[in-house]
């Protein structure tokens, strides 16, 4: 007989079992509330792994007393879409609620994620997508549109020693772990309730008081000195953009490498570096932006290891580019007219005139369509050429 891992075997069944998260659990928080008033919405859960994506949404389902049925985007496609549609229409039909829980549902194209739209939309299922990477990127703007985004932080260090305790209190092992070592396994998980547990699931393996070493020996890993969750990781790519600012390539590729060995998502580093092409770099180095761009779309083709030649190679040529705020000081300045004339009237010579009646009414008037073109009346409205 198979058996169940300690981290499936530990998953909460209620919301007061949960651990963490209080920013969604807390009293009069939206999931609290959604249970408690037992309506169910569709959602979209963003958060690293082991953050409880999946745990929530089995819970949701069973305290709303809805049908929860599971898809992985990995292994599902539009037959097993169908499938469970076919089943939420009988479940209807006899007043059950059904919902559908897709794990990774970034992974689904834009068509298998338009397949959904009028379900949801009718409320014949209630959805509940789980990412780790950021919906508004990978979920289509429509999908989301219909649902509520929450996102799911990295367990606290002392949330993960609470779940390895109570796993330990429930094994009748408390005692055969050291206090460095309960530690030693927080510190390993990064946030990531599933890995804590599986790698204490592995060190109760060794059948011998659990110390530090034996953490290590389990793991196979050391302490990272790179927290995902905290404030290292936002000191780490600020670091990184502010050397690529400065010019300074080995600063650039040591931070980097930082986040590649400590498992950053690659993808966010290649985003970072797009916003960088633009705000740092911009009409002093045009190819940047391109560059760039055809780095993340490298990165999302191929992957590390190999896409590490790609994230080099473009932090190189953005850390040597030229370097230019021109675009940045016209955005804000453009940003600030806008806020203080959003109503100002469009210029008639610069409308469009479509139709007799408003050519008459001067629509268009004088506008030649020609390259370079300039009108005496220029293209700002007048209220904001008059205060220039």
């Amino acid at each position: 007989m198979e058996r169940i891992p300690l981290a499936e075997r530990m998953r909460p069944k209620s919301l007061d079992e949960v651990i963490g998260q209080g920013q969604l659990l807390g009293d009069g928080e939206l999931l609290r509330r959604i249970v408690t008033q037992g309506e169910p919405v569709s959602l979209i859960f963003w958060g690293p792994p082991g953050t409880g994506k999946t745990t929530l949404a089995r819970i949701i389902a069973c305290e709303v007393n809805a049908e929860f049925i599971e898809l992985s985007a990995v292994t599902s496609g539009k037959k097993d879409v169908e499938k469970v549609i076919k089943h939420a229409r009988q479940n209807w039909n006899l007043g059950l609620r059904t919902i559908l829980f897709v794990d990774e549902i970034h992974r689904f194209n834009k068509a298998q994620q338009d397949a959904f739209l009028p379900h949801v939309e009718s409320g014949l299922i209630t959805l509940i997508g789980a990412t780790t990477e950021n919906p508004s990127f990978e979920v289509i703007p429509a999908l989301l549109s219909r649902t509520r985004v929450l996102v799911l932080q990295p367990l606290a260090k002392d949330e993960i020693i609470a779940i390895l305790k109570r796993a330990l209190k429930t094994l009748g092992k408390s005692k055969q772990i050291t206090p460095k070592a309960l530690d030693y396994l927080a510190e390993l998980s990064s946030g990531d309730a599933r890995v804590a547990l599986g790698n204490l699931e592995l060190a109760l393996g060794f059948g011998e008081k659990i110390t530090p070493d034996i953490v290590k020996a389990a793991a196979q890993k050391k302490i990272p000195g790179y927290d995902k969750k905290g404030d290292t990781h936002y000191d780490v790519i600020s670091a990184f953009i502010k050397s690529l600012r400065g010019s300074d390539v080995q600063a650039a590729l040591y931070y980097l490498s930082r986040m590649i060995d400590a498992g950053e998502d690659p993808k966010f580093i290649a985003r970072r570096m797009i916003v960088f092409a633009s705000e740092d770099i911009g009409l002093a180095g045009n190819g940047a932006l391109a560059l760039a761009a055809a780095t993340f779309q490298a990165v999302e083709r191929v992957g590390l290891p190999e896409a590490n030649y790609n994230l080099y190679h473009c932090a190189v040529a953005l850390a040597r580019s030229p370097k230019s705020r021109e675009i940045t000081d016209l955005m804000h300045a453009a940003k600030d007219l806008a806020k203080q004339f959003p109503d100002a009237p469009v210029p008639l010579h610069i409308r469009n005139a479509p139709t007799k009646l408003m050519k008459d009414l001067g629509y268009g008037k004088d506008y030649k369509w020609q390259a370079g073109f300039r009108h005496e009346k220029g293209f700002l409205p007048d209220e904001i050429r008059s205060s220039c």
